[in-house]
């Protein structure tokens, strides 16, 4: 179908919206199988890693003094003595039911994560929420003064903070708000629900987190303005003399939102890969714990259940960071 052009011209008509929501939909189904693809290769990979390394499941987790026929015995009832890709193929068939398989120490996976889990996705996503908020603010204030001290400042602090591992951001924290001025506790207790007792505990692991994906995001957002800045109807509002903020907020942001929504997307697999490490320093109960166990115990189903549920959990933030990409050049084009 076409339209008439002013010029006289004829030009095609703009798609109508069930043709736009189907074409969207088609793309989002494309994304689902892609991350899903990966996740399954990221498991396969996960069954491999443990699968070579020395010793296994049985005889990590079997007593002292156990005989090779006892150790034997233990690795059939495991299942150790079948091919690791027959292993991996009953596993997987088995994951869309939700049953993620039963550790070598003969528990249920999905009872071994139902505690620290959810404890480590809240951590991530107050830490995500923390990074993105201060990202936004950063980077704004800094486009708002480009070239000045603000934004050199702010650029100074977003690559340290970036460059910082999250083991050494967790000492620093540490050492200046624990040790030496006493201000929160520098382990977490946990309660009898299994969640930390305090919401004081979860500040400096927070903060941990959160600080080195502050400096990333920072700098995506600055860079993302930037551009922004450079295009032509940014310049014509420049020209008219409206507000910086209502610029800002009105013709740079709504742009620059596909790459900022990327560089989230990125901060959460970091996040929750971090969190592992900071988990650790700070005794906080999540799968930090868990899947250090679950390696020395060469536990394959626990630990791939770990990264099934954090992969998960990354692939669903990967495919609406690029649902928001995919729709915001869509209403550009």
């Amino acid at each position: 179908m076409t339209t008439l052009h002013p010029s006289g011209a004829s030009v095609p008509a703009p798609p109508r919206a069930p043709a736009r929501i189907l074409r969207g939909a088609g793309r989002a189904a494309r994304l689902a199988a892609r991350r899903l693809a990966m996740l399954v290769v990221l498991l396969a990979a996960v069954f491999a890693a443990v699968d070579i390394l020395p010793g296994d499941a049985a005889d990590a987790t079997a007593d002292r003094g156990a005989g090779a026929s006892e150790l034997a015995a233990r690795r059939t009832a495991m299942g150790l003595d079948r091919p690791l890709a027959t292993r991996f193929w009953d596993w997987m068939t088995n994951l869309p039911t939700g049953d993620l398989g039963t550790t070598a120490r003969g528990e249920h996976v999905t009872d071994v994560l139902a505690g620290p889990f959810p404890n480590t996705l809240l951590l991530g996503v107050l830490a995500l929420v923390l990074a993105i908020g201060g990202a936004l603010l950063l980077g704004s204030w800094a486009t708002l003064r480009p070239g000045g001290r603000a934004d050199r400042t702010i650029d100074v602090l977003a690559t340290t903070a970036f460059a910082l591992p999250e083991f050494v951001v967790s000492v620093v924290l540490l050492l200046v708000l624990s040790q030496w001025t006493g201000w929160l506790p520098a382990v977490t207790l946990t309660g009898s629900d299994g969640a930390p007792e305090s919401w004081t505990m979860l500040i400096l692991p927070l903060l941990a987190l959160a600080i080195p994906q502050i400096g990333w995001n920072t700098r995506i957002v600055r860079g993302a303005l930037a551009d922004q800045a450079a295009l032509p109807h940014v310049q014509a509002a420049v020209l008219d003399g409206l507000p910086r903020r209502r610029i800002l907020t009105h013709h740079m942001l709504p742009g620059a939102l596909p790459t900022v929504a990327a560089g989230i997307a990125t901060s959460a697999g970091m996040l929750l890969g971090g969190a592992v490490v900071v988990e650790t320093l700070f005794n906080y109960p999540g799968i930090g714990a868990v899947l250090a166990a679950a390696i020395t115990d060469r536990d394959t189903p626990l630990v791939a259940g770990v990264v099934a549920a954090t992969g998960a959990a990354i692939s669903l933030l990967l495919l609406l960071a690029d649902l928001v990409r995919t729709a915001s050049l869509g209403e550009r084009r």
